[in-house]
């Protein structure tokens, strides 16, 4: 007999109770150093390459097919080395990248969208539907890593990659971004660790 996926909109997931805050826990991880290598189950790591390179698997191999690209700079404050709450977009590739080469982290785990001709293979783990209308696996604690990324260089997030930040030591920094013009409005799910694992996390470094 095949297994039963278990499903949950996002209006159920919002009707649970908070974890109390004397039974949330902190786990503290300590940040792996970003290379094409230690990265590439969350999508690329593109470094400085002389200028008469033609194009290349070792360039962002980009997905902006769903929308109007958007690329801006962000300014960021106040992004301690801590956070509970995860996002991830499912119709996009995102780039990522500090102005001046500055040290700054990200939280990620790996995409986990069920696609729709997935869901009847489903070896019954608990699916959830995003308010953007796909469907996921939830996270858990153990999916989660740190990756610091220093110097010249940028992330490219594959399309449902999990990822929290950027975060930094700094108290303000600036950040290049490349998205689509309604990422933020219309794809944008986030899963809480503290609201449904009772955890924090917290940057060692």
């Amino acid at each position: 007999m095949r297994p039963v996926a278990v499903f949950e909109t996002l209006a159920d997931s919002k009707r649970k109770p908070e974890v109390p805050m004397e039974e949330t826990k902190a786990v503290t991880l300590k940040p792996i150093e970003a290379t094409p290598s230690t990265f590439k189950d969350y999508g690329q790591v593109i470094e400085a390459s002389p200028d008469d390179d033609e194009f290349s698997p070792h360039d962002a191999q980009l997905d902006l097919s769903k929308g109007i690209p958007r690329f801006y700079i962000m300014h960021i404050e106040n992004r301690p080395l801590t956070f509970s709450n995860i996002t991830h977009h499912a119709s996009v590739t995102q780039c990522l990248g500090s102005i001046g080469g500055h040290a700054w982290y990200l939280g990620v785990a790996k995409p986990s969208i069920v696609e729709s001709d997935e869901l009847k293979d489903n070896t019954g783990k608990k699916i959830v539907q995003s308010r953007c209308g796909h469907s996921y696996v939830p996270l858990a604690i153990d999916d989660v890593q740190i990756f610091k990324i220093s110097g010249s260089k940028f992330l490219k997030l594959n399309r449902g990659t999990w990822h929290a930040g950027p975060i930094f030591k700094e108290d303000a920094m600036d950040f290049y971004n490349l998205e689509l013009s309604n990422t933020n409005v219309i794809d944008h799910t986030t899963h809480s660790f503290k609201k449904d694992n009772g955890v924090v996390f917290l940057i060692d470094d």
